[in-house]
């Protein structure tokens, strides 16, 4: 499974659309540990051109603080899972609470 997280200065950016990269974890969902981490900077803030870039990087999950409905439901039209209201920590840490079941949705800090 690969994880995508949008992060600023190395912890989650809480506004899923403008963060400065993209944290792409591999992990093993068996054996619940982190294989591989790639930090990706991200493209321009175009509405709309998230979603496809992230399926093109092999994304099956974004874990995110806040991101909009529209953006929620183009992610799942690219075949992807979206867990939103996600804490402010560093990527490997959040991705490793995902696969042990620590942290799930919470309050969604955009709203359009």
């Amino acid at each position: 499974m690969r994880i995508a997280i949008p992060v600023t200065k190395g912890l989650l950016d809480a506004h899923f659309g403008h963060c400065s990269a993209f944290a792409f974890i591999d992990v093993d969902t068996q054996e619940k540990q982190v294989l591989t981490t790639r930090i990706v900077d991200a493209p321009p803030h175009v509405p709309g051109l998230l979603p496809g870039w992230l399926a093109k990087q092999g994304a099956n999950l974004v874990l995110a603080g806040g991101m909009g409905n529209k953006a929620i439901q183009l992610l799942k039209d690219q075949g992807m899972d979206v867990l939103v209201g996600v804490p402010a920590s560093d990527p490997e840490s959040l991705a490793l609470d995902y696969l042990k079941g620590e942290i799930g949705p919470g309050l969604n800090v955009c709203d359009h």
